[in-house]
């Protein structure tokens, strides 16, 4: 690509027409940060579930949304071939690069999609949905990992998910450099199946099944919504769901998760891109 100072990014739309706060959260992310970082960033938004649009390789950085239905949705679908095509051409294009890879983030639906093809962990359907705000814990790669810098351990994060992704002790993970960045809950030694919230995958290739492009916003439209509201009091309880209205107003819990998390991906990405 030409001009080394512009930074292309590619918005990858996993919602298949289903109306969503992430699309509008990560649009904002990335225009904020264009505006606070003073950088010459352009993004595309791909909408491939219900479009068929996939993006070419011609991005810095790609990230790609959350998702209604089933991570095996898409199972001998093009639009799930086109998408695992992709961060097949990715791995090859960064295994071949000496400096200027391209980065990847993957959220919800998309990183349990990133799971199965890079057979990480087990993905498995919950008894029930987790809906709300919840602590999430990270492990020693994830207090090392850029990623998470600035926030505190454990943070809070907004979780939205029928299935998870566990990491049961008899599934080795089958690519080596996969590390596990944040876990749900903080027994580390029994309860296998907890569910793992983080993954680096590679190098540049990184996945949240939380959102951290959630904001107090989009987020308190959701808990408004009475089928959401009845959700939470019949899993955790009257009080629980008041604190999680209530958490929206804390800025040292969602909105300090929305204000690092996407934000130090892309100063990890554009750093790499300009040294290089």
């Amino acid at each position: 690509m030409g001009d080394r100072n512009k930074v292309n990014v590619a918005v990858i739309d996993m919602n298949n027409g289903f109306s969503n706060q992430g699309m509008r959260g990560i649009q904002e992310i990335l225009t904020r940060y264009r505006e606070e970082i003073g950088v010459d960033l352009h993004f595309d938004v791909f909408d491939l579930r219900q479009k068929g649009e996939i993006p070419g390789m011609d991005y810095d950085i790609y990230i790609s949304s959350g998702g209604p239905g089933s991570p095996y949705d898409g199972e001998g679908r093009q639009w799930e071939n086109d998408f695992f095509a992709l961060l097949d051409n990715i791995e090859a294009f960064n295994a071949q690069q000496e400096l200027s890879k391209k980065h990847v983030f993957l959220i919800c639906h998309s990183f349990q999609m990133a799971c199965r093809k890079f057979g990480v962990g087990q993905v498995t359907s919950r008894r029930s949905t987790a809906f709300g705000i919840f602590p999430v814990f990270l492990t020693e790669a994830g207090e090392d990992d850029v990623i998470f810098n600035g926030l505190p351990n454990p943070f809070y994060t907004v979780d939205s998910r029928d299935w998870q992704v566990t990491n049961p002790d008899d599934a080795p993970f089958a690519i080596s450099e996969a590390k596990v960045l944040a876990l749900e809950k903080e027994r580390p030694h029994v309860d296998l199946d907890r569910c793992v919230m983080a993954i680096r995958f590679t190098n540049e290739i990184i996945g949240t099944q939380f959102h951290p492009e959630a904001d107090p916003f989009g987020m308190k439209l959701y808990l408004l919504q009475e089928d959401k509201k009845m959700a939470i009091i019949a899993s955790h309880g009257k009080e629980k769901y008041l604190d999680m209205l209530n958490s929206l107003e804390d800025p040292a819990r969602i909105q300090l998760t929305q204000r690092m998390v996407l934000p130090n991906f892309l100063n990890r990405a554009i750093n790499a891109l300009q040294e290089a």
